[in-house]
């Protein structure tokens, strides 16, 4: 077998550092790297491949960005001369990005068989670009790499032959296990003046109980908001109405908020900085309580302590509602609707929308709710990489 890895975005960076991991155990497989770079600056992209320790890709497409059309054109047309020149038996895909749909067209108009790793997540609604490059990457993939229950279930519904799909665990959660004693070396918390969380952590977490017996690295407790889906950001009254109803839980909280750029636009483009009082803050520098502190983006050690020991998370992000779930962090996710309902089920999630008064409810519920007993997803283990690389060599055997 030889097979192409894609990557392209921040999401992806997570996913496919835990496959390379267990590629490289496995020499019976070539592997190659290949970025897009549908991300390309130093916080998305490179920090994080260092961070993370994943291999320099063998190439880099440079894509950089565009409209969805333009984007995904580009890379297709990169990405074909790549195939045709090092002939793959298989193109990896993770995730749901253009990067994503871009790679499994070309692979599969070139007879390339196309491995999905994520595969099967729906959030049921079209008007978000991730959910339609989901379906069609799904319906022209050869294997089908599942994390959750409800994704063999939709696969199943929508037609794909039961022998494609595998349902392995979450190779999201296989990095931050990997990565979790790592990321509790980081000073972030010094550095802004944040207390630990001090909340007692879901039993399946025990095995990291000596990193939380460390004295607080400073007074504030604090909650996360991460934001960046253009419809809760692309709108002032709609992204107001979020910031307003976060600092209207924030008493005795600072309220650190690790800023995208083309968010931050937004934010001064509107005016709120101004009209809600928000604070820049630079690295290091005092978060202060009351007040939503913006910092500039974080590295994936950085954010996942600072996640890991807030009581609180708002976010929009996908991916952030899976690792709060492992993490015990309660979460607050302000849409109508998630592709991974298992961490509504087994999880510290709740869905609110960006209705004001649901979110104001949703944190003061989430704030006063007990999630010590709880146990992690099926399989959300830290060896769904593990279990994939086992699959493609019981295939290729075939």
């Amino acid at each position: 077998m030889k097979i192409i890895n894609v990557c392209g975005a921040r999401p992806n960076f997570m996913k496919i550092a835990a496959l390379a991991r267990a590629f490289g155990k496995c020499p019976e497989i070539e592997t190659l790297l290949v970025h897009t770079g549908q991300h390309y600056d130093q916080k998305m992209s490179h920090l994080f491949f260092e961070q993370l320790e994943i291999p320099r890709p063998d190439i880099n497409l440079e894509v950089g960005s565009g409209s969805h059309a333009v984007q995904t054109a580009e890379i297709m047309k990169r990405f074909e001369a790549v195939c045709l020149e090092h002939k793959p038996t298989h193109v990896l895909v993770v995730g749901d990005v253009n990067s994503t749909i871009a790679c499994a067209l070309v692979a599969a108009k070139l007879g390339i068989r196309v491995i999905h790793v994520e595969a099967g997540l729906r959030s049921f609604d079209r008007t978000m670009p991730e959910e339609i490059n989901r379906v069609l990457t799904d319906q022209i993939s050869d294997l089908l790499f599942v994390s959750e229950e409800s994704g063999v279930t939709n696969l199943s519904r929508e037609g794909v032959p039961a022998e494609k799909v595998h349902l392995v665990g979450n190779v999201m959660i296989d990095t931050l296990l990997n990565h979790r004693v790592k990321a509790e070396q980081s000073n972030i918390l010094a550095d802004f003046g944040l207390s630990r969380n001090g909340q007692a952590q879901p039993d399946h977490m025990s095995r990291l109980a000596n990193e939380r017996g460390t004295a607080a690295a400073g007074t504030i407790p604090y909650l996360v908001v991460t934001l960046h889906r253009p419809a809760n950001v692309d709108r002032p009254d709609v992204l107001g109405g979020i910031l307003s109803a976060i600092q209207s839980v924030s008493e005795g909280y600072a309220v650190v908020f690790p800023v995208h750029p083309r968010t931050m636009q937004r934010i001064r483009d509107f005016g709120l900085d101004k009209q809600l009082g928000l604070r820049e803050v630079c690295m290091p520098g005092r978060c202060l309580p009351g007040l939503i502190n913006c910092v500039a983006p974080l590295g994936y050690l950085e954010f996942l302590k600072l996640m890991a020991n807030a009581k609180l998370v708002v976010t929009d992000s996908g991916g952030i509602q899976e690792e709060t779930t492992v993490l015990g962090v309660p979460c607050v996710t302000v849409r109508e609707n998630t592709e991974r309902p298992i961490t509504l089920t087994y999880g510290t999630n709740r869905l609110v929308g960006a209705d004001s008064s649901r979110i104001i409810q949703g944190c003061r519920a989430a704030l006063e709710a007990d999630y010590s007993q709880l146990q992690p997803p099926p399989l959300w283990d830290g060896h769904a990489a593990e279990r994939i690389v086992g699959v493609l060599l019981e295939s290729s055997r075939k």
